[in-house]
């Protein structure tokens, strides 16, 4: 769990949460923009978003919650596995970049 939710989440969260899953199909966006390839690793995407509800559903802070706060412009729905091997982006950097070909 984030530093950001040791408290829990509010209703405020899980309303706008709520929104962002309806936004996005309840498909993971997480996935399937791109968000996983960013961070090294293997994990299985379920992707769907919401599992047991549009209330239980997880939703990923692509550039994460300290910087953009809860606005829903930065905000994916994910499925549980992709959120949680994503973690907080502003915690890893990209991976270097691996040459092509030598010269």
């Amino acid at each position: 769990m984030s530093r950001s939710w040791e408290g829990g989440s509010t209703r405020a969260w899980r309303e706008l949460r709520a929104r962002v899953l309806a936004r996005d199909g309840y498909r993971c966006r997480a996935h399937d923009d791109g968000w996983c390839d960013r961070k090294p690793g293997v994990h299985y995407c379920t992707g769907v978003a919401a599992l047991r509800g549009p209330d239980r559903g997880h939703a990923h802070h692509t550039h994460g919650r300290a910087i953009t706060g809860d606005d829903p412009r930065f905000i994916v729905a994910a499925c549980e596995p992709c959120n949680l091997h994503i973690g907080d982006p502003t915690a890893h950097t990209d991976p270097p970049n691996q040459p092509v070909t030598r010269w």
